[in-house]
């Protein structure tokens, strides 16, 4: 009988424990993050909170690998990933705008703010700009009740916030593609 022919393709060196296949070095700054936890379970927000910053977004491929790391079901990982609000598994705009919808906001014209945003924009709560300027989110309760109803514009709380209010900012946005103070 005759022995198969020899490999004559090189091989591959095999990927180390702390490379990812794909070569992205955000991996391994999060492995990092995950190691200085000690790869402990109930480090699971923290480590989400490290892999947003470094991704901007947590894609399910993101996901598979910290459920993997910390050898949690992928279930959970998700559960607490869409539970809380600051999580986002889509890219976000350049800029964002985040409504409060909880009772006292809701009372004080939340549905007005979200209104004004769709026509102005032209982008529904949890959506995204077609060119990628503006995203238009929800949040349950920002906890500045007192200020009612609240917007958070890129990371910034204003508060007594009104449609004609919310239009100049976020019309500043589109028009100069920064954030300016109107």
């Amino acid at each position: 009988m005759n022995a198969p022919p020899a490999r004559t393709e090189p091989r591959k060196p095999p990927i180390s424990s702390s490379e990812h296949p794909s070569g992205d070095k955000r991996f391994k700054l999060l492995e990092v993050t995950m190691k200085r936890h000690q790869f402990r379970q109930d480090a699971l927000i923290e480590v989400l909170h490290a892999a947003q910053g470094l991704f901007g977004y947590l894609e399910p491929g993101l996901l598979h690998f910290i459920a993997h790391h910390l050898k949690l079901p992928l279930s959970r990982v998700y559960g607490v990933a869409t539970f809380y609000h600051f999580f986002t598994l889509k890219p976000q705009g350049k800029h964002t705008c985040v409504v409060c919808t909880g009772t006292a906001c809701y009372v004080k014209g939340a549905d007005a703010l979200i209104a004004a945003m769709g026509r102005i924009a032209r982008v529904n709560p949890g959506e995204t700009t077609s060119d990628g300027e503006l995203s238009l989110l929800t949040a349950r309760c920002l906890g500045a009740c007192g200020i009612a109803p609240a917007v958070v514009l890129d990371g910034t709380v204003h508060g007594h916030e009104t449609p004609n209010a919310l239009l100049q900012h976020v019309k500043g946005w589109l028009a100069r593609g920064t954030v300016g103070s109107t």
